[in-house]
């Protein structure tokens, strides 16, 4: 219990970068697979491990109390046995180290697909998936067979040992006998010791297999806690009130890349005025959602500064520049629970009263309560929504949260046009007095901003009104008559 909660809590420490590298399958894997390894390990293997020990100490103990020199030789004999065990033992901790990984691997590539099964179906990739499946499972399946191959080699060899623990035993009693130092009792009474000293050793060698899968498990669970966090922010001591923010954001000369000697944001200044709607648009790759990212400080800029009505972001914890923003996305990301703990996620004290307020702005009251249950209808698999009802959700959403700035990242990017209409007065009137981004994908939705900043390369390449950057005839007239065209084709 405690591990997963370390895992849970990890995840909202460590960069976006690094949650961005991994598989949400692989993590998955992790919180369930690994953990309960651990735990299956420690409640089946430490009792009998204690137990073992604590019979392995006595027996030896007795040994030398009986007769030292044959102490010895079942200890020496048990010794080289013991060394060809950690041998072999040692050889196979890859392969089970390799086989939670090609789990995670295999329950990552099931999580895609099943998530993104009508796009693989659409695109009639079925077989390269089942291909691609079929590669990780023959992976997990060679790992498996291997690492039980060699876990298997345990038995025999712990009888081996017992066995050749056996001979040297009579060997060196007969020796003593022979040259009246012992007796006949003496190989008797080491023959039930043998048997006593190497039944803890077979009893740790059955579940030595089951410890080696947990390690390995282990240490991808403690590989993953050790990642690195984000800086600590515990000495930080401003912080802006949302109720008091006027909205002035001002980047200057702002250089960042996801690789070191990569920059994708080479040399970036602008000012936003309180209360202004500026859109950012320009090709793929231009920039667009890095800015956004670096303005919400999900990554650390390289060089300048970004200020929030004239205080630094970096002088700022993460969690109060978090709260100056709402966001609504191109993914619409609707949580398990009724559309009430939906709109208002992570606000509960909000009253149903300016929730349904807000809703009825926004264009959603009507068909909330044409629902089974209204605001209390669960959101799940089986509740059939459009693309465009849960964006309007999502947009609701962000106005009971009622931030003093929007960051709004091609939010009708994904919905037909007359859908594309309805969320345009509700993001009209999500913006009303607030300091806002769109980054916009359809320049039509973007013709009332009060500034468009045209990216590309990471610079800006051109600024200002709809009407003044046509009449340019520029790079951002290229981008409009260019969609234009297309649509018209």
């Amino acid at each position: 219990k405690k591990l997963r909660k370390d895992i849970n809590d990890k995840i909202n420490r460590i960069p976006l970068k690094t949650i961005e590298s991994k598989e949400a399958g692989d993590i998955m894997s992790l919180v369930t697979n690994d953990v309960d390894l651990i735990g299956q390990s420690l409640s089946n293997s430490i009792a009998s491990f204690v137990s073992s020990s604590v019979q392995f100490i006595g027996v030896t103990i007795m040994m030398f109390v009986t007769e030292w020199r044959m102490a010895l030789t079942a200890i020496f004999a048990t010794l080289l046995g013991g060394i060809a065990a950690m041998v072999i033992l040692l050889k196979s901790q890859k392969y089970f180290t390799a086989q939670q990984v090609a789990v995670a691997r295999v329950n990552a590539q099931v999580e895609e697909i099943y998530g993104a099964h009508s796009v693989v179906r659409a695109n009639n990739a079925v077989e390269t998936n089942i291909e691609d499946f079929e590669k990780r499972n023959t992976e997990l399946y060679n790992m498996n067979w291997k690492s039980q191959f060699f876990g298997s080699l345990t038995m025999p060899l712990m009888n081996f040992i017992g066995n050749f623990g056996y001979v040297a035993v009579c060997v060196v009693g007969a020796f003593l006998i022979s040259n009246n130092l012992g007796k006949l009792a003496l190989i008797t009474s080491f023959m039930l010791y043998i048997r006593l000293f190497s039944s803890p050793l077979t009893t740790i060698a059955q579940d030595f297999p089951y410890l080696q899968q947990s390690a390995a498990a282990a240490m991808r669970v403690f590989d993953f806690l050790e990642e690195k966090e984000v800086s600590d922010e515990s000495n930080i001591k401003k912080s802006i009130d949302p109720s008091q923010v006027k909205g002035e954001i001002v980047f200057e000369h702002v250089r960042f890349g996801y690789e070191e000697g990569k920059p994708i944001i080479k040399d970036f200044s602008a000012k936003v005025l309180p209360g202004q709607k500026v859109a950012i648009v320009g090709p793929t790759g231009a920039g667009k959602t890095t800015l956004v990212n670096l303005l919400m400080r999900f990554y650390e800029i390289w060089d300048g500064s970004i200020t929030i009505d004239g205080i630094s972001t970096k002088d700022l914890k993460r969690e109060n520049v978090h709260s100056l923003f709402g966001m609504v996305l191109q993914d619409t990301w609707l949580f398990d629970g009724t559309i009430r703990e939906n709109l208002k996620f992570n606000h509960p004290e909000i009253p149903d009263e300016v929730m349904k307020g807000d809703a009825k702005i926004c264009g959603v009251d009507h068909f909330v309560k044409a629902l089974p249950h209204g605001y209390h209808t669960i959101l799940d698999n089986h509740l059939e929504i459009s693309s465009g009802q849960k964006q309007l959700l999502t947009i609701t959403r962000a106005m009971i949260q009622n931030a003093p700035m929007l960051i709004l990242d091609e939010a009708t990017s994904s919905v037909d046009t007359r859908t594309e209409l309805v969320i345009q007065k509700a993001m009209d009137e999500l913006t009303k007095g607030r300091t806002s981004f769109i980054i916009a994908h359809r320049l039509s939705t973007i013709k009332n901003a009060d500034l468009i900043l045209v990216l590309k390369d990471g610079n800006i390449v051109e600024s200002g009104t709809h009407r003044s950057l046509l009449a340019k005839n520029g790079a951002y007239a290229e981008l409009y008559n260019s969609q234009f065209a297309s649509m018209a084709q």
